[in-house]
């Protein structure tokens, strides 16, 4: 009742604001809380805007499983990540808000001649949708709004420019074009096969019967080829890029960078943390690892791919192809307990790279120092600690925003690695990494641990990614919980004990939280996926 009462309010008041256009996840939701700064927020402004960007509409284009979902949330979470005031509003989410949830629209509907009926609805839809895009942009200071839908023919898309650049937007057009039938394929197998239509059937020939459905019900699709439109064209999940640029902005250049970098394909990423050093509370000495530290990474080599393998067996069983495996990259700081951590998979043939900005945060004075040292050396900032252990720093130190706008091109590249990635890190930059993938709170970043008996798993999905966590057998317990490699100042508020980074994800757009660990492995399930299954079947 309450939901049906909620749709009913966003089809019928144009000027309702709601908090987001899917009541689902942190992608979508805009906080509130005007401490709730973003994480590698670059410019600080009264508006909240980039004044020297103006307004952007990005207007999605192409047919249905195509990526365009998953575009519209990697960029909506990057830009958020850099401080730009981002919302994406969904076509499919007003249409279900007007005709009711579960009603389904008229034959006819996605039909370019279709009834004056039909034709009426459309209308009645996109005035909706738009109207809620302008009230955005106007009243609460946005300045990117994304919207997704098929937007196929070249008038509907030349119209569209117009009707915004009469309200002082801009428009940059993204078109994700895919005509690789393997990729189709995939992408419908992950996204669509979860629609009650297809239930108990066969994910291959589910897959393609949606694909077939596409066809029939939009059946006209002019790909993007007008001169006088700002657009990218991404062919095949980023094999190719065309670009059309007339008036590219600072902001629509910082977007096409980012989308260069894009790809839909998938890939998982393993978060682990590096093992003990000689001189375990020193961040000058870069000490090598003691015999304890060895152990760990002969442990974590083995536990890894013993897991991954153990994935592929599975999938098979649950009739996905008999591929092997993906490839596995191995990111390490260019600290040398890091370093040797991926010596045991180095060895076995892994690549392993070296990235200095992966370097943990530098503790400036506090090195070496205690906690009751460090509160009786400098209280004044301890206290400043306390309140804003995000953006803090301690005498010549590093604060966590400090690190996150260092880590901006390793997050560039964690979108562009195409293979499996294994990052092996101090626990503050695993901190940030995960907080960007999870889409974290500022609050809840400094908070994160990650025990050394873990390895914690993330896999890419459409709406909100997925975790796992993967429990290390045969470790001391004296080895497992957070080594004082960071200011050992108590977090407020921070649980005691180790815990695991991974949301519990109990209800829509609650923050990052802890959880407290549990054996064996195990796979946390990702409510926001269950709360969008009435999306898997759109159109728009």
């Amino acid at each position: 009742m309450d939901t049906l009462l909620t749709a009913e309010i966003a089809a019928n008041a144009p000027r309702y604001r709601r908090k987001s256009s899917t009541f689902i996840d942190g992608i979508h939701d805009v906080s509130q809380d005007a401490n709730n700064m973003a994480p590698a927020q670059l410019y600080s402004t009264m508006s909240g805007r980039l004044f020297h960007s103006g307004r952007i509409a990005i207007v999605m284009v192409g047919l249905p499983a195509r990526g365009k979902t998953h575009i519209c949330v990697s960029m909506a979470r990057y830009l958020q990540w850099l401080g730009v005031k981002t919302r994406i509003f969904h076509l499919g989410d007003y249409r279900r808000a007007t005709v009711g949830e579960g009603v389904e629209v008229p034959q006819d509907y996605f039909y370019p001649n279709a009834s004056p009926a039909s034709v009426m609805l459309r209308q009645k839809i996109l005035k909706r949708c738009r109207e809620d895009i302008y009230g955005w942009l106007n009243h609460e200071n946005g300045q990117v709004a994304i919207y997704d839908a098929v937007n196929p023919t070249a008038s509907g898309r030349l119209a569209l420019a117009k009707e915004f650049a009469k309200h002082d937007v801009q428009t940059l057009f993204i078109e994700s074009f895919v005509d690789d039938d393997e990729i189709l394929k995939e992408n419908a197998r992950n996204v669509k096969i979860s629609s009650p239509d297809f239930h108990g059937m066969d994910p291959d020939e589910a897959a393609q019967r949606y694909l077939q459905r596409i066809q029939t019900k939009i059946p006209v699709f002019e790909t993007m080829e007008e001169k006088g439109l700002n657009y990218v064209k991404m062919k095949n999940a980023g094999e190719q890029f065309f670009y059309n640029n007339v008036s590219f902005n600072y902001l629509s250049h910082r977007i096409v960078f980012y989308l260069t970098n894009l790809h839909i394909k998938a890939r998982t990423t393993f978060f682990v943390r590096a093992g003990t050093a000689t001189e375990e509370d020193s961040y000058k000495a870069d000490a090598p690892l003691s015999e304890e530290g060895r152990a760990y990474a002969e442990k974590v080599a083995e536990t890894l791919l013993k897991h991954r393998e153990e994935e592929r067996q599975a999938a098979i069983a649950n009739g996905a192809p008999d591929h092997p495996l993906r490839p596995l990259s191995i990111w390490t700081s260019t600290r040398l307990r890091t370093i040797q951590t991926a010596e045991p998979l180095q060895k076995l043939g892994y690549k392993v790279r070296q990235r200095s900005q992966m370097s943990q945060i530098n503790p400036g004075v506090c090195e070496k120092l205690s906690e009751r040292a460090i509160r009786s050396l400098y209280p004044e900032e301890v206290e400043k600690h306390e309140l804003d252990p995000y953006h803090h720093r301690y005498p010549r130190a590093e604060s966590y925003h400090d690190l996150a706008v260092r880590l901006e091109p390793i997050i560039l590249e964690l979108e562009r690695e195409q293979n499996d990635l294994l990052i092996i890190a101090h626990e503050s930059v695993l901190r940030v990494l995960y907080a960007y993938l999870m889409h974290c709170s500022t609050r809840d970043i400094p908070k994160l641990k990650f025990p050394r008996d873990e390895i914690i798993e993330i896999i890419p999905a459409a709406y909100q990614n997925e975790a796992k966590r993967v429990h290390i057998p045969g470790l001391d317990p004296k080895f497992i919980p957070s080594s004082p490699e960071d200011i050992r100042i108590p977090v407020p508020g921070s649980p005691s004990g180790p815990s695991s980074p991974i949301p519990g994800l109990g209800s829509p757009g609650e923050p990052c939280e802890l959880v407290v660990l549990s054996r064996p492995p195990e796979k946390v399930i990702n409510k926001a996926k269950e709360m969008v299954a009435d999306k898997v079947a759109d159109e728009d």
